[in-house]
């Protein structure tokens, strides 16, 4: 196995990158992990095809056959949304899979580095990962934060996932240099909530101005990613106050079962869609093809 030639940049997303037309990035641990099946294959689909809407390139990255692959085709992403056991990679694990030939999903931390790499500026996501709660204990802060600081690439998102340590991830973000712009907001979103109660100093309200600002940010900052933040659609969002009590409940639940680690996530996306009877996941497949279309347009605005 060559693993010297550890990334694959698939033929239509080279052709892109080379002349210089719209790419974005998506992750792969929404459709091995984060979604139930036959749900996580169809939100992928729908996410590529409004990247394409937008006349740019979708670059879904994972890790098959010794290669972290930019741009994995169809069923390469089925293989991701219907094989069990497929790891779960963060950056540090990008490595250790190539050379085993692991079937891994890409996180928002290996995700952007694989993006940078591969000299992608735009990615979109769901929600980052960032401080967990209890941190005081647990030492729990994601991976995402750090790689967010030396990436220069643009993260849509729609915040930080709403389970973790909201106030606590926004310094860890700015202690770090990592700037937030808010799309049409002044306040930073809360994943399945649109307000989290945090305000932002940045705002821009066009895909244009993003990517003026993006530009200028690149411009004296060549070597830091910037955060993205775009609620979630109004339609299925939810209120902050019942959000925080099923997420409360949730935590209880997590704590009651011993779930610790890369389980933590998972397990509290699925309880609090059994919670909500539904709305959440709902609430997160809307947002993740809302991002998805954020990201094309700034980064159509950003090649031209």
């Amino acid at each position: 196995m060559n693993w010297r030639n550890w990334l694959d940049i698939r033929p239509d997303v080279a052709a892109a990158l080379t002349e210089n037309r719209p790419v974005v990035a998506l992750e792969s641990t929404v459709i091995a992990h984060g979604l139930p099946h036959p749900r996580n294959l169809h939100t992928a689909a729908a996410m590529e095809a409004a990247i394409r809407a937008q006349d740019a390139v979708p670059a879904t990255i994972g890790v098959l056959g010794g290669k972290v692959v930019v741009g994995l085709t169809g069923a390469e992403i089925e293989q991701l949304g219907t094989t069990a056991d497929v790891l779960k990679a963060s950056r540090r694990d990008l490595g250790l899979a190539v050379t085993s030939g692991q079937l891994a999903a890409t996180t928002v931390a290996a995700t952007a580095f694989a993006a940078a790499a591969a000299g992608i500026r735009v990615f979109a996501t769901g929600g980052i990962g960032g401080v967990h709660r209890g941190v005081e204990e647990t030492l729990d802060i994601s991976a995402d934060l750090g790689e967010l600081a030396c990436a220069p690439v643009a993260v849509v998102c729609a915040g930080a996932k709403a389970i973790l340590d909201l106030p606590r991830t926004l310094e860890y973000l700015e202690t770090t240099g990592v700037p937030i712009l808010g799309y049409r907001t002044d306040s930073f979103p809360a994943f399945y909530a649109a307000d989290s109660g945090l305000a932002l100093e940045h705002r821009a309200d066009t895909p244009a101005d993003i990517a003026a600002r993006l530009a200028g940010h690149w411009h004296v900052n060549p070597s830091t990613g910037i955060l993205i933040a775009n609620p979630p659609p109004a339609a299925t969002a939810l209120a902050r106050a019942e959000l925080e009590g099923m997420i409360e409940q949730a935590l209880r639940d997590a704590a009651a079962q011993s779930i610790g680690g890369k389980e933590v996530t998972p397990f509290l996306l699925s309880r609090l869609s059994e919670l909500s009877q539904g709305r959440t996941l709902q609430a997160n497949i809307d947002l993740l093809e809302n991002n998805a279309a954020l990201a094309a347009q700034v980064a159509v605005a950003l090649a031209s």
